[in-house]
Order: C-alpha cells, then sequence, then structure tokens
C-alpha cells in the first residue's frame, strides 16, 4: 500500500501569524492532528501539530499571544505519494513524528496530502487481521 491511498487530501493552510488559539480552533474544526503553516515571506512550508500546541500550553504561554510561527517545524520530511507506507512509518520513526507532508514533483502548488500514523494504522489494520 501507498502513502496515497492513505492520506488525507484535504489539507488544513493556515499562516504563521494565526495564534495558537485559532491554529487549534480551525484543527479541531476539521478534526485534524496538523496544520501546514506557509510563510510566503520565505517561501518555506512547515507544520504545526496538536502536540506543539499542547506544549506551549503547558509551559504557560497564552495561545492568544503565541504565533503558530513561533512554534512551527521547519526542518520537515517530505513524504512522496508513491512511498510505501513502510517508508513513511520508518521516517516517522526515525524522525519521532507522527505527520508528514506529502508533495508530489508532478503538482508543484504546494502540499498533495498529510498523512499521519493513524491514516498508515488505519489502511494496515484490516490487512493484518486477515493475516494468520
Amino acid at each position: 500500500m501507498l502513502v496515497r491511498d492513505a492520506m488525507s487530501t484535504i489539507v488544513l493552510t493556515i499562516g504563521p501569524d494565526h495564534t495558537l488559539r485559532q491554529a487549534a480552533r480551525l484543527m479541531s474544526g476539521r478534526k485534524v492532528g496538523a496544520a501546514v503553516v506557509h510563510d510566503p515571506d520565505t517561501a518555506g512550508i512547515g507544520i504545526i501539530t496538536e502536540r506543539d500546541i499542547l506544549r506551549s500550553v503547558g509551559a504557560g504561554q497564552d495561545p492568544d499571544r503565541e504565533r503558530a510561527g513561533a512554534h512551527t517545524t521547519t526542518d520537515v520530511v517530505f513524504a512522496a505519494p508513491t512511498w510505501t507506507l513502510a517508508d513513511a512509518a520508518a521516517a516517522m520513526t526515525a524522525g519521532g513524528f507522527r505527520h508528514l507532508i506529502v508533495l508530489d514533483d508532478k503538482a508543484p502548488a504546494g502540499p498533495v496530502g498529510i498523512v499521519s500514523v493513524r491514516d498508515i494504522i488505519s489502511c494496515w489494520t484490516p490487512v493484518l487481521s486477515t493475516v494468520g
């Protein structure tokens, strides 16, 4: 099975100036655990996750003042839609994260999806239940 079979193709994208509360509200509303952060000033993309927001709030920071850009991971490992789910899981394990932004060379406009650990498990569970 490939990343394209498991990924979510609806990608929540926010800007670096969104507050953490705004990011959390948008993520909660879409029922997603991560958002792509696009910074037009740097022409780069990063990712902010529910874990990033939780760390900030747990540290006593104000979610109405803290900006997504200050909590964005910019050293991102990107997946290709043609990666196997095992490749994606290995990259997540090696990097210690639960989401990969999916980029496709054939679609240079930006991310084509996000794949999460939950997406991979959802694909593997039916297959594994039929084995042995």
